[in-house]
């Protein structure tokens, strides 16, 4: 048996090494006279890399690498070595030291040793482009993400919904059917959160995106639309010098969990309630909504003040919604 369980092990790890070949040293980078762009970041960033460039016919040639949160200190070495020959750095805002490893945006910058695009940097450095993490609760003003580190993630949907945490933690109920005023309280938040993280770390801009993409911005609160990935992947390519069109890439990217949108959320939005959706979408998979509320139910019992902490960490929203 334990041998049955190295040799899964190690065929694991050689399947994700193949997977990123490049990164890895397995398959060449692709070399010719476009510029090499890295984007580093959360599940957001792999999916920008593929609208940004994914093939022969692209504006820019890019490796595909490993979330930040997936990198180990073995993997170190490799990160460095593409660093040596990336011209444009795209990075989502990572706090340096980034799980005892120094993976932070100005981190992995300061590293990215050669001459970048940019003429006003003065050379010494590939030019870094700033992408905010993408948030967007207007769709699904009930839906939050609590970090447990103690519990892992709720079963069956890895979202929690403030109707089901007020519940469990004995709090004041919420409405199943919140009232318009709350459904745009709710997205005015994510417009002022978003716009502070702009500010804070010199992020290209992008609420205008999720707010122009309307009913298709967001299959989760952070798992954003093609269409919103398409106009930020512009705003890159504008950033370092290189406007134009950039392809959809002919499937739905982020595509493994599509939460419910209530008609009555799309109409307080303006937005057309045929595009509202009754129950989840799980890998292909219909999931009833009162199953993963019962199931979640479950699981705060099982897992007492986790339900209390994901209230307390998400209040601005709770109140919101209580109005």
């Amino acid at each position: 048996m334990a041998g049955d369980g190295v040799g899964v092990g190690a065929s694991a790890d050689e399947g994700r090494r193949r997977h990123y070949g490049e990164f890895y040293g397995l398959r060449e980078v692709p070399q010719d006279e476009r510029p090499l762009v890295v984007v580093h970041g959360n599940c957001q960033a792999e999916s920008l890399r593929v609208v940004l460039g994914d093939g022969p016919d692209a504006q820019v040639r890019t490796v595909r690498v490993p979330p930040v949160h997936e990198l180990e200190a073995d993997d170190l070495p490799h990160l460095d070595a593409l660093l040596a020959q990336v011209d444009v750095l795209v990075s989502q805002p990572v706090a340096g030291g980034y799980r005892g490893l120094p993976l932070g945006t100005t981190e992995v910058a300061s590293r990215a040793a050669r001459t970048g695009l940019s003429s006003g940097s003065g050379g010494g450095g590939a030019q870094l482009v700033v992408v905010p993490v993408l948030r967007w609760a207007a769709l699904h003003p009930f839906q939050v993400i609590v970090r447990s580190p103690g519990a892992g993630e709720p079963p069956l949907v890895p979202y929690h919904d403030l109707r089901t945490l007020a519940v469990a933690a004995g709090a004041s109920p919420l409405q199943r059917v919140p009232s318009a005023a709350a459904v745009r309280a709710v997205r005015d938040l994510s417009v002022a959160e978003l716009r502070s993280r702009e500010r804070r770390h010199g992020s290209l801009p992008v609420v205008d995106l999720l707010a122009g993409a309307g009913a298709h911005a967001t299959h989760t609160v952070n798992h954003p639309g093609n269409e919103v990935l398409l106009g930020l992947a512009r705003r890159v390519l504008e950033a370092v010098g290189l406007p134009g069109e950039v392809r959809d890439p002919g499937r739905t990217l982020l595509d493994s969990v599509h939460a419910p949108v209530l008609p009555q959320v799309l109409d307080a939005l303006g937005l057309d309630t045929g595009d509202s959706r009754d129950g989840w979408l799980v890998h292909g998979r219909p999931l009833d909504d009162g199953e993963v509320r019962d199931a979640h139910l479950r699981w705060y019992a099982e897992h007492p003040g986790t339900a209390e902490a994901g209230l307390a960490r998400h209040a601005a929203a709770a109140r919101a919604l209580a109005a």
